[in-house]
């Protein structure tokens, strides 16, 4: 065990630390160059096609086979608003200080042009299965566009592969029952802390309640088919962010005149030299680092720009243009990282948890209570418990996403037939999380996770002459009114039929 785990260590420290940060920050860069900063240059614009039209057009479906544009953008934030938006960011904080929650916007910020990237390829390699469902992802375009250049077709299909197995088995671990681990614990300690647990085969007859329940809920769900998925994560996804956005405004304007105070502390500990009051990590230039990656590697975990995993989801829109997509991925990010983030932030830093002279949380409190108490010291015991039911209305909707990913993956690797099981399978393991104990599990997954971003970044990075042309050629048609051949699809037959139906408005 304890081989593994120094061999886990290792490679997460690969996958999440330094090299993966800068792999992801450089991706970022270079999606931004390469469209010049559209989420800057373009903002009225793909403010006006997501957010826009999320009443109209957005929930039109013109293809039997696809989900609308919000509906796949929902089905996609099922996982990137998860426990990441909460615990994230608290440990992020913890570790990092006041300055990591700058570091998060920075990675935010080219996040959304990586998933906005990520987005285009999977919609322009997507293609129907044999349900005549909509199938795309990283596992797609790093077989047909990496797979595509010289010499490159072994090894396209190789990372392809490889993305599917990380996904598969990360699935598992931080998609399911890792997740369900999270909510059960947080359940028992708030709620039935003074109930007679009893023993069960050696575990607590409520975590086998706990697990069942949850088993039978997402078994309804997840086993009625993505559209069921889709349609549950429409009605809860929009629900569950306003509520939690609201219950941290609540907090912050109760806590008004800190806000000064927390935005400079945010500002003068992202760089200074004087980051954690100079404690005992060592040097300033190591804690700056310190600081730095913490803040990037918790954005990266709540928003998964790089990973790759929502492009499944986002490939499922009944849009035909790739850019158009690719413009919920920017949202999708913006949502996420700079609103809803931001907000746990502030409620925790306004709060009076952390000293926002030093940058240090204050004695008695760490990142696992961190987001609670603060709710808990404004709010009272009410407050604890928002917090506690977040958490798990969080984690639950991560689980219905993670199903729908690994079932993909799945059905690229064996076929239809197979991604059933698979949901079977996934739903089974639920009970599993719920009486689990293990967190070296959770650690693997983990590992898993974060391995998923090296071959999807590399499919990416080779994608980028292919990303100059859809955004050229959708900014020459969309914006600019040139008599310009739309680039849809890769496959010569789609390519026509969906540049058809473009001509009739249907996109």
């Amino acid at each position: 065990m304890e081989t593994i785990t120094r061999i886990n260590d290792a490679v997460n420290g690969f996958a999440w630390g330094t090299f993966g940060i800068v792999l992801l920050l450089g991706t970022g860069l270079v999606c931004s160059l390469i469209t010049g900063f559209f989420q800057i240059t373009h903002i009225r614009h793909w403010v006006k096609s997501t957010f826009g039209v999320i009443n109209g057009k957005g929930r039109i479906v013109n293809d039997a086979g696809a989900l609308s544009q919000f509906r796949a953008f929902c089905t996609a934030l099922c996982v990137t608003i998860g426990t990441g938006n909460i615990a994230g960011v608290s440990t992020a904080i913890c570790v990092g200080g006041p300055g990591a929650v700058f570091w998060m916007w920075i990675a935010a910020f080219f996040g959304m042009m990586v998933k906005y990237s990520e987005n285009v390829l999977g919609m322009y390699y997507r293609r129907r299965n044999a349900e005549g469902a909509w199938s795309g992802g990283p596992m797609y375009y790093l077989e047909d566009g990496l797979g595509s250049h010289e010499n490159f077709k072994a090894l396209g299909k190789v990372m392809a592969v490889l993305f599917c197995i990380f996904t598969v088995l990360a699935s598992f671990g931080i998609g399911n029952m890792g997740q369900i681990n999270k909510i059960t614990l947080n359940v028992e300690e708030t709620f039935l802390a003074d109930v007679d647990r009893g023993l069960f085969m050696g575990i607590p007859r409520v975590n086998w309640f706990i697990g069942f329940l949850l088993m039978i809920v997402a078994a309804i769900i997840i086993l009625g088919g993505f559209r069921r998925l889709a349609a549950v994560s429409e009605k809860l996804i929009p629900f569950m962010a306003v509520a939690y956005v609201l219950g941290c405004l609540l907090v912050i304007l109760l806590h008004i005149n800190e806000l000064p105070a927390v935005f400079s502390a945010i500002f003068k500990f992202a760089i200074g030299p004087q980051a954690l009051a100079g404690g005992a990590a060592g040097t300033a230039v190591q804690l700056a680092l310190n600081t730095i990656r913490s803040g990037c590697k918790r954005g990266i975990f709540s928003n998964e720009a790089g990973l790759g995993s929502s492009v499944m989801a986002h490939s499922n829109s009944c849009a035909r243009e790739p850019v158009r997509q690719g413009l919920w991925g920017i949202a999708e990010v913006f949502v996420d990282t700079m609103v809803i983030c931001t907000m746990t932030a502030i409620v925790v830093l306004s709060s009076g948890a952390i000293d926002l002279t030093t940058g240090i949380a204050k004695e008695g409190i760490n990142d696992a209570t961190l987001v609670a108490k603060a709710f808990g010291s404004t709010l009272g015991k009410p407050g604890e418990w928002f917090v506690v039911l977040a958490i798990t209305l969080f984690a639950f909707t991560t689980v219905m996403g993670w199903s729908y990913y690994g079932a993909k993956v799945t059905e690229y690797l064996f076929g239809v037939s197979m991604a059933k099981v698979y949901r079977v399978v996934f739903t089974g393991l639920i009970v599993f999380g719920a009486i689990m104990e293990s967190n070296l599990a959770w650690d693997i997954s983990d590992t898993f996770n974060g391995l998923m971003m090296i071959p999807n970044l590399i499919g990416v990075l080779a994608g980028v002459p292919l990303i100059i042309k859809l955004t050229r050629n959708y900014v020459d048609r969309r914006l600019n009114g040139k008599e310009v051949e739309p680039m849809l699809s890769y496959d010569m037959d789609l390519q026509r039929d969906e540049a058809r139906a473009v001509e009739k408005g249907m996109d």
